[in-house]
Order: C-alpha cells, then sequence, then structure tokens
C-alpha cells in the first residue's frame, strides 16, 4: 500500500528529524522568523524554508508577515500539548519500520 503523501499526512510530514526538531523550537508559544530557526537549528535557509513549508501545509505550522519577515507559529489547534508525545512517537515508530535502504537507488550488480 503506497503511503501518503509528506504534504497531505501529519504523521508522514513529522515522521522527518528536523521538522521534529522545528516543531519543539516552536512549542514555546512564540513566533519565529526563519532566520531564528536558521541560527538555533543550524540548518541552511532555504532548507528551513522547505521543512515550515511541508508544516504549514499539513496545518501544523502557521505564519504570518511583519514588514519583510515571515513569522511562524505552532498552531495549537492542531497540536495541543499533551498530544505532541503521542504523534512524536507515532512518527518515530513510523520511520522506523521503513526498510533501511528506502529511498536508496539500487546498486549495478557486478557483471560476470
Amino acid at each position: 500500500m503506497p503511503r501518503a503523501s509528506t504534504t497531505t499526512d501529519v504523521f508522514n510530514a513529522i515522521a522527518e528529524p528536523r521538522r521534529r526538531q522545528i516543531i519543539n523550537a516552536l512549542a514555546g508559544g512564540r513566533a519565529h522568523a526563519v532566520g531564528e530557526l536558521v541560527t538555533r537549528l543550524r540548518v541552511s535557509q532555504p532548507a528551513m524554508s522547505k521543512h515550515l513549508g511541508v508544516l504549514r501545509k499539513v496545518g501544523i505550522v502557521s505564519v504570518s508577515r511583519h514588514g519583510r519577515r515571515r513569522l511562524y507559529r505552532l498552531n495549537a489547534g492542531e497540536l495541543k500539548p499533551h498530544q505532541l508525545n503521542r504523534i512524536k512517537q507515532q512518527a518515530e515508530r513510523k520511520a522506523s519500520e521503513r526498510p533501511a535502504d528506502e529511498g536508496r537507488p539500487a546498486k549495478d550488480t557486478p557483471k560476470t
């Protein structure tokens, strides 16, 4: 059975460890600019924007503009604090159930 798209399924979206770090960084309730998250989590700005885009599409984070800055905030309505650990555990379980070589290109077999 094919998996749901990362951009439509919350559990697939947060199965990626970096996205869980972003959720944890936003869990305090305060809105953060992309630059703050880049510095705090030591990730490139393009990678951070991509991760935030995925989280936004599944409704975990919301974005607002303040001048030229985009501020991201965890959607408390979508992820209540008591649900965060349950969702994290389910995402980690799903990630551990994937075959180790999933997503890697098949190696050519040597000719004899």
